[in-house]
């Protein structure tokens, strides 16, 4: 979306005429951010498109090929999906981050930090934005879920609602590491030298569970592990009449002990919590 079209968006709302101060300022702020990332969603279907491609390829091509082999492996399309879930949202939040890089070059960024807000909201309207955003995209993907052996069954509600989490906590880390990158070219290469790995480790593609030495190591330090195992530990069995392999649900544990659901989510939430706070000190000082 160009600079004219997100001033005009931003000029109906009243960023630079409307009253600012206080509590309701800032909700106004965040509101006003986080509807000018939905506008540059409906406007860019291209990005909608380009965001799906890469991961239902994956799903696709990969888990029939793997799942063709039969036995066991034949629940390896179910057992992806939720990686596939996670590779979906990662895309907006890199996006966002993007959008900060290119409002730095373009002044925009400067016109945002002189109005009279904090910088805090203005973060988390981007934030927040960002959010949505991923969630948005993972929505017809989780629509597949039956045609990837995954029943459709109330819990994909409180899978869409750990997504969403999801989508926060790599958005935070995309906002961060624009904050902190001023150069656009280096923040591209920066996060596709972050997030691939991250995914690769993660339990996406192969189970995590037994491993042994440095690579287990690194996969119980990565909190993507933890957030793609909370998904695949909530969604329903792939066959209900049938015992689920062991490794389809074995996921990072502590000494032997797995950790409950719900640790694993704060596990993803609050680092990027704490990312966040500390890209905000420096969005502060941002020139």
């Amino acid at each position: 979306m160009s600079t004219k079209t997100t001033g005009a968006v931003i000029d109906e709302a009243g960023f630079r005429d409307g009253p600012f101060g206080g509590f309701a300022g800032d909700l106004r702020t965040v509101r006003i951010l986080w509807r000018r990332e939905m506008v540059r969603f409906l406007h860019n279907r291209a990005r909608l498109v380009m965001g799906l491609a890469a991961p239902l390829l994956f799903l696709f091509v990969l888990g029939n090929g793997i799942g063709s082999t039969g036995g066991d492996l034949g629940l390896y399309q179910a057992f992806l999906f939720p990686g596939t879930l996670l590779m979906v949202v990662q895309g907006p939040a890199v996006a966002v981050g993007t959008v900060i890089m290119w409002d730095r070059q373009s002044g925009f960024l400067r016109q945002m930090l002189v109005a009279p807000v904090r910088r805090a909201a203005v973060l988390a309207g981007i934030c927040l934005g960002g959010t949505t955003t991923g969630a948005l995209y993972a929505l017809p993907v989780l629509a597949l879920a039956g045609a990837m052996g995954v029943p459709y069954h109330p819990r994909l509600l409180l899978v869409l609602g750990e997504i969403t989490l999801l989508a926060f906590a790599l958005t935070a880390l995309g906002v961060s590491a624009a904050v902190c990158i001023r150069r656009p070219e280096t923040f591209q290469i920066v996060s596709g030298l972050a997030m691939a790995p991250a995914v690769l480790l993660s339990g996406a593609l192969f189970p995590v569970g037994g491993l042994q030495s440095w690579l287990g190591m690194v996969v119980r330090a990565n909190p993507l592990s933890y957030g793609v195992d909370a998904l695949r530990r909530t969604m329903p069995d792939p066959d209900p009449s049938a015992p689920t392999p062991a490794w389809f649900r074995a996921g990072p544990e502590w000494w032997g002990w797995a950790p409950p659901v719900l640790l694993e989510l704060s596990l993803v939430v609050v680092p990027s919590l704490i990312l966040l706070t500390l890209a905000g000190r420096r969005f502060s000082r941002i020139d």
